[in-house]
């Protein structure tokens, strides 16, 4: 078999994706802990690959669709060639990067099949190896998906989890003085509450029945993590309620997330990038999964549990306004709070 000295992983795809793609570069790093691996990733995942256990380094590319000139198109392309991979992984099937690492004259450059849908691609044709994967793959964890062109491509049976970067002591600073800002209680309970696509949202008032249960059993405080463009959503939650709840949303950034989860009891959440970084943790955590499948985007813990309203018509992957059982889904208005607050009391009181 062939050695490998300088590896390039492409994972220009979402946060939660990128998280679940570092178990194919644990996975590589298993095989051969001298090989030196980079991986290529849109800039807002950066932190999560950097100081990272499995990465030795990272190149950063905006790629956005058709908002690329070729001139720093050329630009990364000779970025790429100076380094001298002799191997690129593609965990995606986008135009532009395949482009990038054609260019650049990789000489091996694999690539899978197919990875995120079940369509056939002409992109497979600036790679050297294609390969195959399992008919059954999108009732597949992704991450096991991702691994499984490492087990193809260099013939093993090997299994690694996903590894996040460690975080920094300004990261550990901001969630001291976060969590400082909490009422004193036994227990912290994390909420995430908005995805990035309607149909994965749970209703609000739902939310706010939660913690009602939640705080009339155990002697908690609340608050609710995301995005700055989440922060408006999340302050209907806070103003219903009768229950203090603190909205940190666009506060944190998502390394500063690992150690608010070290240092948090319980993390209920929807399904969303959040979910991947909480489960590399030590964090317990309740999935809510509405439109989106729990099988191909769990949560990869054993202290985790998963709660989906089971309806004939999810999973889906229609438009949010499209969907025939507006104004309330049944995939979001069938899993109830009774539901979820059960999953709760699973992790917070096993016994």
């Amino acid at each position: 078999m062939m050695v490998y000295r300088k590896i390039l992983v492409n994972a220009l795809c979402n946060l939660g994706d990128v998280i679940l793609s570092t178990s194919a570069v644990a996975l590589i790093k298993k095989l051969d802990p001298s090989v030196k691996i980079t991986m290529l990733v849109r800039p807002f995942a950066r932190e999560v690959v950097e100081n990272n256990p499995v990465v030795d380094d990272v190149i950063s590319f905006g790629y956005k669709a058709k908002k690329k000139s070729w001139r720093e198109m050329w630009q990364m392309v000779q970025k790429i060639k100076r380094e001298n991979f002799d191997l690129c992984i593609s965990l995606d099937r986008k135009l532009r990067p395949a482009l990038l690492t054609w260019l650049a004259r990789i000489p091996t450059r694999v690539v899978p099949e197919r990875i995120f849908d079940d369509k056939s691609s002409r992109v497979t044709m600036f790679y050297t190896d294609v390969t195959p994967m399992n008919p059954n793959f999108e009732n597949i964890p992704q991450a096991d998906n991702f691994q499984s062109v490492i087990r193809e491509f260099f013939h093993t049976n090997l299994k690694a989890k996903p590894v996040i970067g460690i975080p920094r002591e300004d990261n550990i600073r901001k969630a001291e003085d976060l969590l400082n800002t909490l009422p004193k209680s036994k227990l912290k309970i994390a909420l995430c509450v908005k995805g990035s696509f309607p149909l994965k949202d749970w209703p609000p008032e739902y939310f706010v029945r939660l913690i009602q249960m939640l705080d009339q059993k155990y002697d908690s405080s609340f608050f609710i993590i995301g995005a700055p463009g989440d922060r408006d959503y999340a302050e209907k939650i806070v103003q219903s309620s009768a229950i203090p709840i603190q909205n940190f949303c666009g506060k944190t950034s998502i390394m500063d997330l690992v150690p608010i989860f070290e240092q948090t009891d319980l993390f209920v959440t929807v399904d969303t990038g959040a979910l991947h970084v909480a489960a590399t943790t030590s964090v317990p955590i309740v999935a809510m999964y509405g439109c989106g499948p729990s099988t191909r985007w769990p949560p990869l813990t054993e202290n985790s549990r998963i709660v989906c309203a089971h309806v004939d018509c999810s999973p889906c992957h229609v438009a949010a306004d499209a969907c025939p059982a507006l104004p309330k889904p049944k995939c979001q208005w069938q899993m109830t709070p009774d539901m979820v607050f059960d999953a709760c009391e699973q992790l917070l009181n096993p016994n």
